[in-house]
């Protein structure tokens, strides 16, 4: 078949050159725009559009697929198929017709669990312990069409977002082309997805990646893993906000929520239970580092403790990645 591939972040790699690598013609890719990154805020292409260039493959970059031009590019093109991996835009009814076989998307859940654009960091925080990845024909309602395939994977207990995506981009890379294989064969049918057990899986931003310390450790555990690598888990010391990487819930002598203590080679945090060990920290502007030299280097006081904010501190104050 004729496929143009849709995606836009690393995590459609695997998928964009198990596609690129299969027995179907690869006549384009279809990404979002250049985006501004960086301390310049230049503009940056997506890892996927440096991904196609390097393959030799005409590359795609509408503002919004319900755009004229574009839709008139992808017709040129004459798709059998569009696979998508992670696009990130709605696609319109008149976009949706233009292959004869559909769009097909390769999501990160076991649907109709976890519907939306982050599956995988909702997974972490139900603590759900069987994930997998899903084909469908994509519909105009979110994440609802009819599906192909799936995949499973266990959830590992110390599984981040991002470790667990990297995982599921490698298996859902295989299962992709094999969907592609069987629409082509016409051996695959596509059913309908039940009504019951559906969730839905919204958009992580930074203000919701703050840890909430009054938790139990085991929802502060989650929620720091959930929110790894991306937006990153955060909380505050003396009205600045920090970066905290995955911690280890330990059986330690209760410590009040929030509060720090210090050991040598160690910092301990108390929840709502038992004391978590915190991993790597990043202060805004310095480099990520040990727990236990980030209190080092700022002499914590005693009594100290995080979530304290000394002040105001918005959605919009700075955490750098």
């Amino acid at each position: 078949m004729r496929v143009v591939f849709a995606g836009t972040p690393e995590a459609a790699l695997p998928a964009l050159d198990a596609v690129a690598a299969s027995s179907h013609r690869l006549v384009g890719v279809v990404t979002r725009p250049d985006a501004p990154a960086g301390r310049g805020r230049r503009l940056v292409p997506s890892p996927v559009a440096v991904r196609a260039e390097e393959l030799g493959v005409r590359v795609l970059k509408p503002g919004h697929p319900r755009e004229p031009d574009f839709q008139s590019e992808l017709r040129s093109l004459s798709p059998d198929c569009c696979p998508v991996v992670a696009y990130g835009a709605l696609l319109p009814r008149d976009a949706l017709d233009i292959p004869a076989h559909g769009w097909v998307n390769l999501h990160f859940s076991l649907l109709p669990a976890w519907r939306g654009a982050a599956p995988v960091q909702h997974t972490l925080l139900a603590g759900d312990e069987v994930t997998g990845a899903t084909t469908f024909r994509i519909v105009e309602d979110l994440d609802a069409g009819p599906t192909f395939g799936v995949v499973t994977e266990t959830v590992r207990p110390a599984d981040t977002a991002g470790e667990l995506l990297e995982r599921l981009s490698v298996s859902g890379a295989g299962l992709l082309v094999a969907t592609l294989d069987g629409i082509e064969e016409g051996s695959l049918e596509a059913r309908e997805q039940p009504a019951d057990g559906v969730s839905f899986a919204p958009k992580i931003r930074v203000e919701h990646a703050e840890v909430d310390w009054s938790a139990p450790a085991t929802v502060v555990d989650r929620r720091v893993r959930a929110f790894t690598p991306i937006p990153g888990a955060w909380s505050t010391y003396s009205g600045e906000r920090i970066k905290v990487g995955p911690v280890s819930i330990t059986d330690r002598e209760t410590l009040a929520p929030g509060a720090l203590e210090v050991t040598k080679n160690a910092v301990y945090v108390g929840t709502a239970t038992a004391p978590v060990m915190l991993g790597a920290v990043k202060a805004f502007g310095k480099q990520q580092m040990a727990a236990a030299d980030w209190a080092r280097g700022i002499r914590l006081e005693p009594g100290a403790s995080l979530g304290a904010r000394g002040g105001p501190v918005g959605a919009d104050s700075p955490v750098d990645g």
